[in-house]
């Protein structure tokens, strides 16, 4: 969810008054940041996953399924060992926006050892049965991307109410009640709060429903002159899903800038392969993802920074959410690619300038410093510009975007990092391992061979919209470079010239074509196995691996489904689905049992994972290896 300050949180009058403070004092921090830290080089790659979890009350009797709203009580438990060892956890624990939610990443970092690709599965069982274990009898915890009915009658445990009327109430939702949110830390309340008021109104989260035979229009709650959309209006609709994050640390920031505009090409591709999320407020929808509902769910602009009346206050049309796909690219690479003009404070780009930091990387930032702080705690108002980033992190971190570009925390031994977000999550640690390693491989491959995936920001856009369409991964076409300058020759790979700057660098290709290859565009899984053919892996790394890319190939080639396709089918298929898009109480309780019988290696599900799944995975790198490893740091 990114920073969490400790403190008492100032009203949102408070917090609008200090706007400004922050803005300024957060650009001079991270002028002073950079200016230490600009020329630090020689990090090792390290890297490391992120999984949000949803804890499920099952009632057997009556045949329902309902969050629970345990995760304050699960983390003071799960905490208990990182307090009393923090160097020797293999899992870290840390609050998220549901009540009902946490994240759970690796102890340690992984390295740049082949090797630790044949961990990451092994520590993402490691984290779910720690977590499970802790549960009571009838509650379970699911990897899933959202829970179907999320916003329906009665969907938490212990039950919870919205108090739509009570000025007390952060949401004010018709449907989502305040104890859906975490209560454990006054973040979360607080945004919820700010980004209302700030606003001007409630957040509007719209998704088409699905029309089925027997679909009834107006949907129960649609707005007026909308009678097709699923109305969702509380910021727990979006920041209460759950997905997979990746951060890597680069070896300097020239090497982190080039993996932020080279990732983000992929974050639409990666997002329809990894589609996840049919289902809202017990509806099917037209949309196979959760990324255009956390944006909207976050969507603090006034009606003026929207476009719906003209600028008199604010002082910025501004056209997306501070939750949505990045707005320009960081690498000089990148630059004739900028086609989507660039919304950013003149006066605080023109400070960066001063403060000697390129056009770039300066308009990125007085892009992000467009947005408002929309929690401020009083604790951390006045603060040591040349020392603290707090001020800096306040706007970073809610600028919650597709690729998120990392500077190193003062006084740390962490690098430049760059965090790959679009990913929707799993069922199994099987799928989320794969996706997990397999972008991280991307990233090897792409500074090994010197890639380029770079097209116009505006096609990026125009994919992310195509990715979150039902079926995307099979049926959509994406825009996609043509020429990766990484060639295949008889299945080596081998460094060509880039072709002319005109529009016939990129061409809409099909998800099965980028992953798997077309004629002479050789497939991002291809590329991957030349580069792997290069190296020395140990047999159970590369049995493990093989396992991983084969079900990209066959997700992306559509011989098995995405979990979005596969949810659909079940809640079709139902016996007591009625074919009107309605996803009822019995049908969510019997689909998350069969989730859960498929995370927990119960029941086989061919059309999902394929046959014979079976990894190498271990909980440990290999004694040899990890000698090499020990050298090999020793010399860095």
């Amino acid at each position: 969810m990114g920073l969490l300050s400790e403190g008492s949180p100032l009203s949102w009058e408070e917090t609008r008054k200090l706007a400004n403070h922050v803005r300024q004092h957060g650009i001079e921090q991270f002028i002073h940041l950079y200016a230490r830290l600009r020329d630090r080089q020689g990090d090792i790659l390290k890297w490391g996953d992120e999984i949000e979890y949803i804890l499920v009350k099952f009632d057997d009797e009556k045949k329902t399924a309902r969050v629970s709203l345990r995760a304050q009580e699960m983390l003071a438990l799960l905490n208990e060992k990182e307090l009393a060892d923090p160097q020797g956890v293999k899992s870290l624990w840390r609050p998220e926006y549901g009540a009902y939610m946490v994240e759970g990443t690796p102890g340690k970092p992984y390295g740049g050892l082949l090797a630790h690709f044949n961990v990451v599965e092994a520590n993402m069982r490691y984290r779910r049965l720690e977590l499970s274990n802790l549960l009571p009898p009838g509650e379970t915890v699911l990897s899933i991307t959202n829970f179907p009915r999320l916003g329906c009658d009665v969907f938490t445990y212990p039950e919870a109410v919205p108090t739509p009327d009570d000025e007390n109430c952060a949401a004010r939702s018709l449907y989502f009640p305040d104890e859906g949110t975490y209560a454990g830390h006054p973040r979360f309340k607080t945004l919820t709060r700010n980004i209302r008021m700030r606003r001007g109104e409630k957040v509007a989260i719209k998704l088409k429903v699905f029309k089925d035979e027997n679909t009834k229009l107006p949907v129960e709650g649609s707005p007026a002159g909308e009678p097709e959309v699923v109305l969702m209006d509380a910021m727990g609709f979006g920041m209460g899903c759950c997905c997979l994050q990746l951060t890597f640390q680069a070896c300097n920031i020239t090497e982190a800038r080039t993996l932020y505009d080279q990732l983000t090409p992929l974050c639409p591709i990666m997002l329809a392969l990894s589609a996840a999320s049919p289902v809202y407020r017990g509806f099917l929808t037209e949309s196979d993802c959760r990324w255009n509902v956390i944006s909207a769910s976050v969507d603090c602009r006034t009606p003026e920074e929207r476009g719906e009346r003209p600028l008199k206050e604010g002082q910025f049309r501004i056209y997306k959410s501070r939750y949505d796909s990045i707005d320009s690219y960081l690498s000089p690479a990148g630059e004739k690619y900028n086609d989507v003009p660039l919304v950013y404070d003149e006066a605080i780009y023109q400070r960066l300038r001063e403060g000697d930091i390129d056009h770039l990387l300066a308009q990125h930032v007085a892009h992000l410093f467009i947005r408002d702080t929309v929690s401020l705690f009083s604790e951390k108002v006045h603060q040591n510009d040349e020392q603290d980033t707090d001020h800096f992190e306040n706007i970073q971190s809610t600028n919650w975007q597709t690729m998120r570009f990392k500077p190193p925390p003062p006084n740390s031994s962490i690098g430049w990092r760059v965090e790959f977000r679009p990913c929707e999550l799993q069922l199994t640690d099987f799928e989320n391992a794969a996706i997990v390693c397999f972008v991280v491989l991307l990233t090897r491959v792409i500074l090994s061979y010197k890639l380029d995936f770079l097209i116009p920001i505006s096609k990026v856009d125009e994919n992310m919209q195509k990715a979150q369409k039902r079926n995307a991964c099979r049926e959509e076409r994406f825009w996609f470079k043509k020429h990766v300058t990484g060639q295949m020759k008889n299945g080596e790979a081998f460094v060509e010239n880039g072709v002319s700057d005109t529009e016939e660098e990129y061409e809409l290709m099909t998800i099965d074509q980028i992953i798997n290859g077309k004629d002479t565009f050789p497939g991002l899984v291809p590329l991957i196995h030349s580069y792997l053919g290069s190296m020395d892996v140990d047999a159970d790394t590369h049995c493990t691996i093989q396992q991983y890319l084969k079900l990209i190939q066959k997700r992306a080639s559509g011989e098995l489904l995405t979990t979005a396709s596969w949810i659909r089918q079940q809640v079709v298929n139902h016996p007591e689905y009625k074919k009107d898009s309605i996803v009822s109480d019995r049908i969510n309780y019997d689909l998350l049992k069969v989730c859960k019988e498929i995370q927990d290696g119960e029941r086989q599900c061919p059309e999902l994972l394929g046959q014979g799944n079976n990894s190498k995975t271990k909980d440990n790198i290999p004694p040899a290896i990890q000698k090499h490893l020990t050298i090999a740091n020793a010399c860095t």
